[in-house]
């Protein structure tokens, strides 16, 4: 028998985000997607590294490239729309879980089982779903910073919004602060400043 799984997520690169915004380089949901799963894998780690935590650094990166999967199906909806209102906010979110059962369905019995808490949040995983949620927040304002470097003034009120929010979860989540403080001022940065 036959699966789509893969070549159903691997379209991902034809997903393009900010669809509403003016973009100096375009973004696709795989580059966003490796992005958060990089961050929060970090997230993870200083979490255990300074504040005695044990966290699944690894695992928190598989929910990462996932997180935002069910969107080959959904597409990409504009944040002011999907978080409009009480009612609009759920229902995406009742369309969002059933995009992943979709896409769930689309692997072998026995193996999708093994991708259930990777697309769908448990109390095993609670803290770690948390940090993706942070390291999405984070994505999202390193690419108005990269946007803001090239000279686009499009992205200055998202950039200020996103800030306000990723602040917000700066004083929830102490690995949010630290990777504040200690990675994010380069995102602003020229490639030879970084050198």
């Amino acid at each position: 028998m036959e699966y789509n799984f893969f070549a159903t997520v691997a379209r991902m690169k034809y997903i393009n985000r900010w669809a509403l915004m003016r973009n100096t380089r375009e973004e696709n949901l795989s580059e966003h997607s490796l992005d958060v799963s990089m961050i929060a894998h970090a997230l993870c780690v200083i979490g255990n590294a300074r504040y005695g935590k044990k966290l699944d650094a690894n695992h928190a990166a598989l929910i990462g490239l996932y997180h935002d999967a069910s969107e080959i199906i959904t597409g990409d909806m504009p944040t002011p729309i999907k978080y409009y209102n009480q009612d609009i906010k759920e229902a995406y979110k009742t369309i969002e879980e059933r995009a992943n059962r979709k896409l769930l369905s689309q692997l072998p019995d026995d193996i999708s089982k093994a991708y259930e808490d990777v697309f769908f949040k448990t109390e095993n995983y609670e803290y770690e779903w948390r940090l993706v949620k942070a390291a999405d927040k984070l994505s999202a304002l390193i690419k108005c910073i990269e946007e803001e470097k090239t000279g686009n003034k499009e992205f200055t009120k998202a950039k200020e919004a996103t800030g306000k929010a990723v602040e917000k979860l700066a004083t929830e989540l102490p690995e949010v602060n630290d990777f504040m403080k200690e990675f994010l001022p380069a995102y602003a940065k020229t490639l030879d400043e970084l050198n």
